[in-house]
């Protein structure tokens, strides 16, 4: 899309809704980046990334389930090798996802968590050099360059509060980044043909089998059974951390552009640092600030160069 495109799309809405959707954009990026913190919460009760992703989905899933039944029944049928590929893309892109950023939460803050996730469309332009053979312009690699020196300060920054767990915890983390930047590389044609919503959902409820199924198969059914703030934390999880969000981004995508909105989703990190300050004392240092500095630089040097 031109740089021209993009800015018609936008100038073309009254500008209360250009405003709401903004809004929109980015209550849904921190309510994204705030099941960092609630896992963080969650986590102090002694439950493990199994069980947490487990009771994550089992309050999400009657939601996505909805709406994956609404469309089956108004939306004609999937072709057989569309089926298949929604099956990979939900276990790439949300079941292992999700549970190697939870995995990693366990080890470091959630401010490196989110700087960590953040570099999703960094991998999504490597993927495509290094897969298609796409040349990479000057301008990107400075977006890259800015965007990994930031990654590489805060990562030194927290090596200092134990090296093993910043680096174990780092390393799930950039796996959960490259399995959402391939289920991003894979949902592109699709998204056009059946539609994002009818995607997300039917994405979603893979992977929600596959987390619920995960947990009876690796644990007891009695660690169902746990003290009521995990229930009330699971359940903001669920339907604040991740239905909402998802809807969110999905409306603020129609209102402003995908280009737009994924600009306003860069308070995302910024939130995480500042959430994670207030409610779990995690540090707010000058180091800190420069990396998220560094890196949101990066990110929005990559969104200008989509759109030219």
């Amino acid at each position: 899309m031109s740089k021209s495109a993009v800015d018609i799309s936008v100038a073309s809405h009254p500008r209360p809704a250009v405003l709401g959707g903004l809004a929109i954009a980015i209550g849904g990026a921190v309510l994204f980046s705030t099941k960092a913190i609630v896992a963080k919460l969650l986590y102090r009760y002694h439950i493990d990334a199994v069980t947490l992703i487990a009771f994550r989905m089992l309050f999400s899933f009657p939601v996505f389930a909805a709406v994956a039944v609404w469309k089956m029944r108004t939306e004609p049928p999937l072709a057989v090798r569309d089926r298949w590929r929604l099956v990979g893309l939900g276990l790439v892109g949300y079941y292992l996802s999700s549970y190697l950023d939870f995995l990693g939460l366990q080890y470091i803050s959630v401010g490196l968590e989110r700087l960590i996730l953040f570099l999703t469309p960094t991998f999504v332009l490597l993927i495509t050099a290094l897969g298609l053979k796409r040349r990479i312009a000057r301008a990107q690699w400075v977006a890259l360059g800015l965007s990994y020196c930031g990654i590489v300060l805060v990562f030194a920054h927290d090596l200092q509060g134990g090296a093993g767990n910043t680096v174990t915890g780092s390393l799930f983390v950039l796996g959960s980044a490259v399995c959402y930047a391939t289920y991003l590389l894979g949902t592109g044609e699709m998204v056009r043909r059946i539609g994002s919503l009818r995607l997300v959902a039917y994405a979603m409820c893979v992977s929600s089998v596959a987390c619920i199924a995960q947990f009876f198969v690796l644990r007891p059914a009695s660690l169902l059974v746990q003290p009521l703030p995990v229930y009330g934390l699971s359940l903001v999880n669920g339907i604040f951390c991740t239905i909402f969000p998802v809807f969110m981004t999905m409306a603020a995508v129609q209102r402003i552009g995908a280009t737009t909105a994924s600009q306003a989703g860069m308070i995302g990190p910024v939130s995480t640092l500042f959430l994670g300050w207030a409610m779990l004392g995690e540090a707010i240092t000058t180091v800190q600030l420069a990396g998220t500095g560094l890196v949101l630089a990066g990110i929005y040097l990559l969104s200008l160069k989509k759109q030219s």
